[in-house]
């Protein structure tokens, strides 16, 4: 198959796998680069018969390593972790029958359950999961028996407890989320009460390079305490925008050109019960300022 052709038709769910595996948008774009120049400097590419496990067995493989060698840097990170945003991922979703669970799949919440499995069952997961890979084909992807890959997948199974159902419509969601900001701008606390789970939880990821909350905040008062004293401070000094974060509807505020937070959520019950905001700007460099619309301008 001509390079031009298997790009055009692997380059998007590869992506997917990689993005899922790593958390990085600018990893992944990488790694799948990496596997059709593989691909294309072959001496035979003819003898491959099979040039789709050929690819998925690269970027899987390139992958675990990337994890390997990356496990001590992640132990030493400031704050917490969360993956790099990826923005307005619709094209994800190239079956139209395995839209909903490739949204719930990309999510936040979701990729930070994946976190807890260790890079090898991660892997198995995923090509199991949501590439439907046989366990034969996976077992040739990274070098197991296919026993041993059925009984990792199944210990992975074990440890990720992940229910799609409390998260509402894309339409209930972005209703939600603007409902939020535009309570959060008018002081409206009652229906904050309303929209946010008592128990909600807000991550920063700053990383180390910009100021953000190195602990989760917990508890309702403290959450909008801390966004109203945000609020307070930046005030005319920002602006923000509504757009599509990891398949869901999200947030994006901007100070500067160098300072800008992208906001997720996870929901239960129709409240948001976790709110995600990464700040760190190196996993944010693959944004472009011109790819948002402001919706909304506070100041000059």
């Amino acid at each position: 198959m001509h390079i031009e052709i298997l790009y055009k038709t692997y380059r998007i769910p590869l992506f997917s796998l990689a993005y899922r595996m790593l958390g990085s948008v600018m990893d992944a774009e990488d790694i799948v680069q990496e596997a059709f120049l593989a691909y294309d400097q072959l001496p035979d590419s003819a003898a491959i018969l099979n040039e789709r496990a050929f690819l998925y067995k690269v970027v899987t493989n390139r992958c675990l390593d990337l994890l390997r060698s990356s496990a001590h840097k992640r132990e030493l990170y400031i704050g917490p972790w969360l993956p790099e945003p990826l923005i307005d991922n619709g094209a994800l979703d190239t079956d139209p029958s395995q839209a909903y669970l490739q949204r719930e799949s990309i999510s936040t919440a979701y990729l930070l359950l994946l976190q807890q499995l260790n890079a090898v069952e991660r892997a198995v997961f995923l090509l199991r999961e949501i590439f439907h890979y046989s366990f034969d084909e996976i077992a040739g992807t990274i070098g197991k028996s296919s026993a041993n890959c059925r009984q990792i997948f199944h210990r992975a199974q074990k440890s990720i407890h992940f229910d799609p159902d409390p998260t509402p419509s894309i339409s209930v969601a972005e209703e939600k989320v603007k409902d939020f900001v535009n309570s959060l701008m008018q002081g409206n606390t009652t229906k904050l009460l309303e929209l946010v789970s008592e128990s909600v939880v807000f991550y920063s990821d700053g990383g180390g390079k910009v100021r953000a909350a190195q602990l989760p905040v917990v508890g309702i008062d403290q959450v909008i305490k801390l966004h109203q004293n945000l609020l307070k401070m930046y005030e005319g000094k920002y602006s923000f925008a509504f757009l599509t974060v990891n398949g869901l509807p999200g947030i994006r505020v901007i100070l500067s050109e160098d300072i800008q937070y992208i906001y997720s959520f996870a929901f239960n019950n129709n409240q948001i019960q976790t709110i995600y905001s990464v700040v760190n700007p190196e996993k944010l460099r693959h944004l472009k300022n011109d790819t948002v619309k402001r919706t909304n301008k506070k100041g000059t």
